[in-house]
C-alpha cells in the first residue's frame, strides 16, 4: 500500500509485539487506516484492545526493550517512520507530530517549572534563544487560556489543578505547530465540565492551526462530537471504520453495536440497568487467530476460526466479515 496523497498518515499492517516471559505476544495485529489533512479522526474501544500502543508506535515512542514495530508502514507525509533513524523520528516527533499523553502528571515533570517544560520543548526543535523560546511559551499558555500566563510558568505542575495541567500538556504538544496531533485520551480523570472546556479548546486550536487530529478515547459521545471519521478496535485489530455518521447511523459489527447499546440515553429510565457486553477482552497470550469477538462471546465455531475478511462494503464504510458479527 502506497500513501495516499490525500493523506497526511497513512497506516498500513502495522504490527506491534512485546517481548514478555510467554514469548512475542502481538498487541497491534495487521493494524491500516488514514488521517486526512485538518481532520479528526477518532480511535474507540475497551481497555486492552491496543489503541494507546498504535497511537506510541506511530511516533516510536514504545517502551523499550520489550516493544518491537515487526511489520507494516506507518507513512506521515510520504515518508515511512517505521524505517526512518532514530534522528529524524526526534525530528519529528515533537516537531511535526505533537502527542498529548493522558496522564498529564507523568507527562509534566514535577520539579522543573512550566514554563521552563514548554520553552524546552520549543527549543529542542527550532533554533532559538532562550528568551524567544521562553517568550513563545507564554505566547502558547495564553492560547490554551492560561489565565496570568507570566506568573503560571513560574508554577510547579503540582501548583495547578487537573485541567490547568492538561492545558499546559496541550500547549507543550503543540508549540512547534505540527501538522498532526496524537491525543491519547486527553479528557481522562477530568469532569464533565473542564472535559467539555478540554475538548472545545483542542477544536478551536485545530482549526486556528490547520492541523489533524487523532483522538483515542473510551468515550462514544466524545467520538461522535469531534471526529470525522472513526476506527474501532477490538483485542488489537480494527473491526469497523467508517465516517462517524455512517458508523453512529449503521454499526455493522456486533462489538461495535454492543459498544452503541451501552450508552445511556434521555430515554433511559432512572437507575435502570444499563446495557453491557458480556466478558472482557482476552489477554495478549489468548488471542485466537479468528474471530476475536467471537472468542469472547464464546462461539467460535469452524466458520469464525479463520482471521475475518477486512472489507469495504459501502463508500468509506470497512467491516470484519465475521459472519457471526457482521450485520448489514
Amino acid at each position: 500500500m502506497m500513501p495516499d496523497s490525500d493523506a497526511i498518515l497513512v497506516v498500513d499492517k502495522l504490527i506491534t509485539s512485546f517481548e514478555t516471559d510467554r514469548g512475542l505476544l502481538r498487541a497491534v495485529d495487521q493494524v491500516s487506516f488514514t488521517v486526512s489533512e485538518g481532520k479528526t479522526l477518532g480511535i474507540v474501544g475497551e481497555s486492552g484492545c491496543g489503541k494507546s500502543v498504535t497511537a506510541m508506535s506511530i511516533v516510536r515512542l514504545l517502551p523499550q526493550p520489550a516493544g518491537k514495530i515487526l511489520g507494516g508502514h506507518v507513512f506521515f507525509k510520504g515518508r515511512d517512520l517505521v524505517r526512518a533513524g532514530d534522528e529524524e523520528i526526534r525530528r519529528t516527533r515533537g516537531g511535526e507530530i505533537g502527542v498529548i499523553f493522558q496522564e498529564p502528571m507523568s507527562a509534566l515533570n514535577p520539579v522543573h517549572r512550566i514554563g521552563r517544560q514548554v520553552s524546552e520543548a520549543i527549543r529542542l526543535h527550532k533554533k532559538v534563544s532562550k528568551k524567544d523560546a521562553w517568550d513563545a511559551a507564554i505566547e502558547m499558555l495564553k492560547m490554551v487560556r492560561i489565565p496570568a500566563p507570566e506568573k503560571r510558568a513560574m508554577d510547579y505542575p503540582h501548583q495547578l489543578s487537573g485541567g490547568m495541567r492538561q492545558r499546559i500538556v496541550i500547549a507543550m504538544a503543540l508549540a512547534c505547530r505540527p501538522s498532526l496531533v496524537i491525543a491519547d485520551e486527553p479528557t481522562t480523570a477530568l469532569d464533565v465540565t473542564v472535559q467539555a472546556q478540554i475538548l472545545d479548546l483542542m477544536a478551536r486550536l485545530q482549526d486556528e492551526m490547520k492541523m489533524s487530529t487523532i483522538l483515542i478515547t473510551h468515550d462514544l459521545g466524545v467520538i461522535a462530537g469531534s471526529c470525522d471519521e472513526v476506527v474501532v478496535m477490538y483485542a488489537g485489530r480494527v473491526v469497523e471504520r467508517a465516517p462517524v455518521a455512517e458508523l453512529f447511523g449503521h454499526p455493522l459489527h456486533a462489538y461495535t453495536r454492543g459498544l452503541l447499546a451501552s450508552i445511556p440515553t434521555l430515554e433511559t429510565p432512572s437507575k435502570s440497568v444499563l446495557n453491557t457486553i458480556p466478558g472482557m477482552v482476552a489477554s495478549l497470550a489468548e488471542h485466537t487467530h479468528g474471530c476475536r469477538f467471537c472468542q469472547r462471546m464464546g462461539r467460535l465455531k469452524p466458520g469464525t476460526r479463520e482471521r475475518p475478511r477486512f472489507r469495504e462494503v459501502s463508500p468509506g464504510h470497512w467491516v470484519e466479515t465475521c459472519p457471526q458479527c457482521y450485520q448489514q
